[in-house]
C-alpha cells in the first residue's frame, strides 16, 4: 500500500502506529486485569479472560495491517495447516531476531491460542507488565539453584510442583507456550565462541524445553517446531518497520508429547540423556532444513508453498 515511501518515512510512521497500539490496547488491558484482580468472582473473572485474549489478538491484528500497509513482503509458510486455536501447545524455534517475535504473533494469529512466555516467579512484581502478564495467564515458574538445593535437600522437586500447580488453569483453557531454545539470538560470535556444530544454528539448551514439559507435559498436547529463515539476511525492528525485510519463510512441524520426553529432567541422569538426544535431533534436522530453503533459494527454487 505505503510500501513506495522512502524507507525513514515509513519506518517513522510505522513505528508511530506501533506506538499507539501498544499504549491504547495495554491501557484498556490493564483496566481490565485491575478488574480481574479486585472482582473474584468467577462469572467476572472468566469475562475478563475472554475480553484479555480479545485485546492481545487485536493488538497482534493491527501490528500485522501496521506492517502489510507500510511493506511488501513475501510470505514462505507451511505447516499450519491443521493447527487448532484451542489446542494446547509448546512451540519451540530458532531465534535470529526480535522480529522472530513479530513474526510467529503475525502467523500464527487465531491459528493457536495467544503465544505465552514462562517467566521466572520474581517477574510478577514488575509494575505494570506483571500485572499484565498475570492477568493474561502467563505461566511463572519457580526454580531452585543447585546451591540452594544442596542446602535444603527437601526442596528437590518443589520447584516444579509449584509450577504444576500454577498451570492447573491450562487444563481447560488452551494455551501456547513459547521457548526460543538457542537461549539467545544468533550471531557469528556466539556461534564460534560455543563451537557449535550447527551452521546455522546455536546449541539448543535442554533445560528450559525440558522443564516447560515436566511442568506441563499432562496438558500440552503437542510440540510445534518452527524453523525461521530471512532468505535476504536478517535484520533488526527498524529494518523489519522500513521495508528491508521483503522475504520470511516460515516452516511448520507438528510432534506428539509423549511420555518419552516429559520425566523428570533434573533428576533422572537417564530420562536427560534421552532428552539431550532427542532435542539435538530436532535440531539437527532444523539445520540441514534451513540449509535446504537458503540453497533452494539462492538456486530460484520455491522450497515453501506461500501464505
Amino acid at each position: 500500500m505505503l510500501n513506495f515511501l522512502p524507507g525513514m518515512l515509513k519506518g517513522g510512521l510505522s513505528f508511530i502506529l506501533y506506538l499507539l497500539n501498544t499504549v491504547i490496547l495495554c491501557t484498556v488491558l490493564c483496566f481490565v486485569a485491575l478488574i480481574k484482580f479486585i472482582v473474584r468472582i468467577p462469572l467476572v473473572i472468566r469475562a475478563c479472560d475472554r475480553g484479555l485474549i480479545t485485546i492481545s489478538t487485536l493488538w497482534i491484528t493491527f501490528n500485522s495491517l501496521n506492517s502489510a500497509l507500510f511493506n511488501r513482503i513475501q510470505w514462505d509458510v507451511r505447516g499450519v495447516e491443521n493447527l487448532d486455536p484451542k489446542g494446547w501447545y509448546l512451540v519451540v524455534s530458532n531465534h535470529q531476531s526480535w522480529v522472530d517475535i513479530l513474526v510467529l504473533q503475525t502467523v500464527f494469529n487465531k491459528k493457536i491460542p495467544f503465544l505465552k512466555f514462562f517467566l521466572k516467579k520474581e517477574l510478577i512484581w514488575v509494575p505494570f507488565l506483571g500485572l499484565a502478564w498475570w492477568a493474561l495467564d502467563f505461566p511463572f515458574m519457580q526454580r531452585y539453584s543447585r546451591k540452594f538445593l544442596e542446602k535444603y535437600p527437601h526442596l528437590k522437586g518443589k520447584d516444579l510442583e509449584s509450577t504444576r500447580r500454577a498451570c492447573e488453569k491450562f487444563r481447560t483453557t488452551p494455551v501456547s507456550v513459547m521457548n526460543f531454545v538457542e537461549g539467545t539470538r544468533f550471531s557469528e560470535n556466539k556461534h564460534q565462541a560455543q563451537g557449535s556444530g550447527f551452521k546455522q544454528l546455536l546449541k539448543p539448551r535442554a533445560g528450559g524445553v525440558a522443564f516447560v514439559l515436566g511442568a506441563m507435559g499432562h496438558c500440552l498436547h503437542k510440540v510445534v517446531n518452527v524453523t525461521i529463515v530471512y532468505p535476504d539476511g536478517v535484520d533488526n525492528f527498524w529494518g523489519f518497520i522500513s521495508g528491508r525485510v521483503r522475504h520470511i519463510i516460515l516452516d511448520v512441524e507438528v510432534l506428539p508429547v509423549t511420555e518419552e520426553i516429559t520425566g523428570d529432567y533434573f533428576n533422572n541422569t537417564r530420562f536427560k540423556q534421552h532428552f539431550c538426544a532427542w532435542l539435538n535431533d530436532l535440531w539437527e534436522d532444523k539445520d540441514r532444513k534451513i540449509e535446504e530453503i537458503l540453497d533452494g533459494n539462492r538456486s530460484g527454487r520455491s522450497t515453501v508453498s506461500g501464505r
